[in-house]
């Protein structure tokens, strides 16, 4: 080009700008023989739009000229990227200002958040334009201002379909259908939006019906009209409805997919989720945080992480969903290592210090046992929530730290927290009950109606009444105590209504059931609404007619299932199910699964238990039957795992396992053991192997369960003194349960099994004097109150040089250490040493 015009030049920087090249734009912005106005503008909106702000005030500031148009690209340039302060000071500043930098501001104001600000900019000007109205009515909206958003629109002195769309949008988010469908009447022009936010409305309020209604009368319909069906019918659960409407999108898009997979793992129905996830043209950090959430929820927590792994390898980007699902799932399955990592990589992200992530690092280590690093998370999350708080005390009471929990509750209160959910708080102080009983009594007193909105789902306590301690669990927050049921009926009556209404929202009904105490569970469910005005909801008839079925008063269980307020769902046919198992009634159970399979086909728990009904009648047709059934509608029967974690590292059996590299002398350890069990008098429980095989072969398979495997592995691994832990994914079976109590005391172990639906704690060491043990000085190295030792407390003694967890039963005397004679008076304060009754 023999003479290049400024126009030349500058369409040459344009385009260099608008591919991203910049340093090409620089040196050819550098080679300008003269540049003009338009020339600095297009640099300097070169620099705003690639974010470096440094280089663009620096370019602003030696521009020889400035025009309106250079102060609004600086302006739009802050106000884009949240620079508010700075947006307002550089606005200030202009000598001339147009309409451009006025809507700049009001919409910067309105991006963040900053309302009142943009409202009082409104009022500091007449004559905006309508695109002015419609941001500042935008922004009502976003903050749920409804009677501000319907002042304005009503002032508006013209309105457009934006103006519409809007108004009938913030009432239909706001739950005022009523006022949204007058607004939709009364729109003049209804094009696709308005339609789809009257139809979002309904959606959202779940009015899934109402919604059909307003899709089939729409004359076009967009993405977002089929999306919020889809949404609708997930939400409610009708996933063949929400299928049909997927299937029949003319075009699909990721947030379709992902619905989808979400309704399914949400429902169980990890199947078809998984059928979608892989049928999918393309994923997004949603997609995969779906289908990691459904592992973890249908209780494969082996194949979530495998899913997060895999994501890491196909670059995928990993959101705050997906972190938060690992962490959980790390903490359910106690892998300490795993989630150590995944801590490391929330740092590197900035997610850390976040509420969300942060109490979900929190739970994982509590979960976890490592309270010290729970702390440290603790401190780092910048605005902490209830929940925050409610994770810090329930990982100090879990792990024995009473006074610690109750100092982190009145933390708590100072810091100005108000629990939204007294429950968690609660149950963790009932942990320590036992010890601090006044306090806690005044506790529960004190907060008697907080305790009337509590959510029962929170209070699912479970107990198993084989073990010799029975235990309460909180399913949502998976705390326990040691206590027994007992106390917890006896607390009921001591705290009245306060803490009766606590436990009976399900608890006191479900330990009931559990331990046996029939006529104490009835009574409890009759006087719930006849003394203490409480709504009995399904939940409780479920735990009800699980306890009449368990005692086998089954005709009285489908009498009350008759008397329910509403149809029984699957859970409660799930336990009349259940129940026939136990009882040998087949024909029940065949009526109770084939209502189960109408309302939830894809629960293959359920399939599992009809088969083994028929299978505990010899039955063996319909066994291979129902595994057909079962192979025809893609179920499978998740297979059962035992796991235990040593130093750092997870230890993993399956039924029969010979792939550790352990294994030969587990199952040595397994016989011998198996010799001492029938000195005790066990005999294997053959009736529970469901295969048609002689007894021989039942007895065989019972041995090698995978349950047995890790807790003779533990065994021979863990510390003499330290408790053994096992998980298991599925119920520990019943032969089990009796062998682990049997090995418990034969090698005069604590062992933990926690398993799908409760803790069992094994401990049958019977108690002994513990002079007769170890004639040695027992001193007492750690309490939980001071100095202060008697019988029910925790202590750490020193045990010749060994450091050991024992709980003292019982004080019998104190004794002179100079003498090794006897003291006369019972002590309450150890100086010297103890003689007392004590179980490890």
């Amino acid at each position: 080009m023999p003479v290049k015009s400024s126009v030349s030049w500058n369409a040459m920087l344009s385009g260099y700008l608008l591919n991203g090249k910049l340093d090409l734009a620089q040196k050819l912005f550098d080679e300008m023989p003269q540049r003009d106005l338009v020339s600095w503008n297009i640099m300097l909106s070169g620099y705003i739009k690639n974010k470096n702000f440094g280089a663009a005030r620096i370019l602003f500031d030696q521009m020889p000229v400035k025009d309106v148009v250079s102060w609004n690209a600086l302006l739009s340039g802050y106000a884009q990227n949240g620079y508010v302060d700075d947006a307002r000071r550089i606005f200030l500043r202009m000598p001339v200002k147009n309409e451009i930098s006025w809507n700049g501001l009001l919409a910067m104001y309105v991006q963040n958040g900053r309302i009142e600000e943009a409202r009082k900019l409104f009022e500091s000007k007449d004559n905006w334009p309508l695109v002015s109205w419609n941001c500042l009515l935008g922004g009502y909206l976003r903050k749920k201002m409804l009677a501000e958003a319907k002042v304005l629109f009503y002032k508006m002195p013209v309105k457009d379909q934006v103006s519409w769309n809007t108004i009938i949008s913030c009432y239909a988010q706001n739950d005022d259908l009523e006022e949204a469908r007058r607004l939709f009447d009364e729109s003049p022009i209804k094009d696709v939006f308005t339609w789809t936010s009257l139809l979002s409305g309904y959606v959202q309020n779940r009015m899934v019906d109402e919604a059909r209604r307003i899709f089939d009368e729409m004359p076009e319909k967009n993405e977002v009209s089929w999306n919020a069906m889809i949404a609708g019918y997930v939400q409610s659960k009708r996933m063949d409805l929400a299928r049909e409407f997927f299937e029949a999108m003319p075009c699909k898009n990721i947030s379709s997919w992902n619905t989808m997979i979400t309704g399914y793992a949400q429902i169980g129905d990890i199947t078809h989720a998984r059928s979608l996830f892989h049928c999918m043209p393309n994923r997004d950090c949603i997609s995969w945080a779906a289908i990691i959430a459904g592992y973890a929820q249908s209780g494969n927590s082996e194949e979530a992480l495998r899913m997060f792994v895999q994501m890491k390898r196909d670059g995928g980007r990993i959101n705050r969903s997906a972190f938060t699902c690992v962490l959980s799932t790390s903490a359910d399955i106690a892998a300490f290592e795993f989630g150590k990592q995944i801590h490391g990589r929330l740092v590197k992200a900035g997610y850390h210090t976040g509420c969300y992530v942060g109490n979900a690092l929190l739970s994982m280590y509590c979960k976890c046992g490592s309270i010290d690093e729970a702390y440290d998370v603790f401190e780092e999350i910048a605005e902490k929530d209830a929940v925050s708080w409610n994770t810090m005390i329930i990982g100090y009471a879990r792990h024995g730290f009473g006074k610690q929990a109750l100092r982190q509750f009145e933390s708590m209160k100072e810091a100005g927290i108000r629990p939204d959910d007294v429950t968690m708080v609660i149950v963790d102080t009932f942990y320590i009950l036992k010890y601090y009983f006044e306090s806690t009594v005044k506790l529960f007193l004190h907060y008697s109606i907080c305790l009337q909105l509590l959510n029962p789902e929170l209070l699912n306590a479970i107990v198993c009444k084989d073990c010799s301690h029975v235990l309460w669990v909180a399913s949502a927050t998976e705390l326990y105590t040691s206590s027994d049921i007992g106390f917890c009926l006896n607390l009921c009556t001591v705290v009245k209504v306060s803490v009766f209404v606590l436990f009976l929202q399900v608890g006191v009904l479900s330990a009931c059931g559990h331990t046996g105490l029939i006529d104490k569970g009835i009574e409890h469910f009759y006087s719930m609404a006849r003394d203490y005005g409480i709504v009995t909801n399904p939940r409780h008839y479920t735990c009800m007619i699980d306890l009449l079925s368990r005692a086998g008063r089954l005709d009285d269980a489908q009498n009350l299932m008759k008397d329910m307020p509403c149809e029984p769902d699957a859970a409660t046919w799930g336990a009349l199910l259940g129940a026939s198992r136990i009882h040998g009634n087949t024909e029940l159970g065949e009526k109770a699964a084939e209502m189960i399979f109408g309302l939830e086909p894809w629960n293959a728990g359920m399939y599992v238990l009809l088969s083994n009904l028929y299978a505990a009648s010899g039955r063996w047709r319909d066994v291979s039957k129902m595994r057909l059934k079962m192979r025809d509608t893609g179920v499978r029967k998740m297979p059962g795992y035992s796991w235990v974690e040593m130093q750092n590292q997870m230890h993993l059996f399956s039924v029969g396992d010979t792939m550790h590299p352990d294994s030969k002398r587990i199952y040595a350890f397994l016989e011998e053991l198996e010799l001492l069990m029938k000195q005790e008098g066990y005999v294997s429980a053959t009736k529970l192997v469901l295969h048609d095989v002689d007894e021989e072969e039942k007895e065989h398979m019972l041995k090698y369960h995978s349950e047995k495997l890790a807790v003779a592995f533990a065994i021979l691994n863990v510390p003499s003194g330290r408790p053994i832990r096992v998980m298991k994914n599925l119920r520990v079976c019943g032969d089990c349960h009796t062998a682990i109590k049997l090995i418990s005391k034969i090698v005069g172990r604590l062992i933990i099994v926690r398993d799908s639906n409760r803790f069992h704690h094994f401990s049958e060491a019977k108690p002994i004097p513990a002079v007769t043990e170890f004639v040695a000085q027992l001193q007492i190295l750690e309490l939980l109150d001071n100095t202060i030792f008697t019988a029910g407390y925790k202590a750490v003694l020193h045990i010749h040089a060994i450091v050991e967890e024992w709980e003292i039963v019982e004080l019998m005397q104190q004794i002179d250490l100079k003498k090794k004679t006897p003291m006369k008076k019972k002590p309450l304060f150890v100086k010297n040493g103890a003689i007392g009754l004590c179980r490890v």
